[in-house]
C-alpha cells in the first residue's frame, strides 16, 4: 500500500511540474506574453527544468528542495492574479493551484519515503 502511495506522489509531482513548466513557457511566449510577439520572461521555466531529472530518479534531496523553489512561483502567481487583466490573471491562478499541487505532492512523498524507511529498519535492542 505504501509503495503505491509513494509512487502515486511522485508522478503527481512529475506531472505538476511538468505542467508547471508548460504553462510558464506558453503563457510568456503565446497566450499572455508582458510584450507581443513574447518575452523573455519565458526563461522562469528554466530553474523548473533543473530537478525534474531528480525528481524522475526518486532523489530525496531534490523532492525537499523543489517543495522550498515552488514558493516563488506560487508568489509570483498571487502577484500576477491579484494585478493582470483576464487572460494573465486566469493563468496565473492556473499557476497557484499547479504550485500548491506539487508542493503536496512533494511534501507526500517525503512523508511517505521515511515512514517505509522507518517500518523497514530493524527494531534495536533494548
Amino acid at each position: 500500500m505504501v509503495g503505491t502511495d509513494v509512487a502515486a506522489t511522485r508522478w503527481l509531482a512529475v506531472g505538476s511540474l511538468l505542467a508547471l513548466i508548460a504553462l510558464s513557457v506558453a503563457w510568456e511566449m503565446w497566450l499572455a506574453p508582458l510584450r507581443p510577439g513574447g518575452s523573455w520572461l519565458v526563461l522562469k521555466a528554466l530553474p523548473l527544468a533543473v530537478p525534474l531529472a531528480g525528481l524522475l530518479k526518486r532523489r530525496m534531496y531534490t523532492y525537499r528542495w523543489v517543495s522550498l523553489l515552488v514558493w516563488l512561483y506560487f508568489t509570483e502567481g498571487v502577484v500576477r492574479a491579484w494585478g493582470d487583466a483576464a487572460p494573465g490573471r486566469w493563468l496565473a491562478l492556473a499557476e497557484v493551484a499547479l504550485c500548491l499541487v506539487l508542493f503536496l505532492a512533494c511534501a507526500l512523498h517525503v512523508r511517505l519515503r521515511q515512514r517505509a524507511a522507518r517500518a523497514a529498519a530493524p527494531a534495536l535492542p533494548a
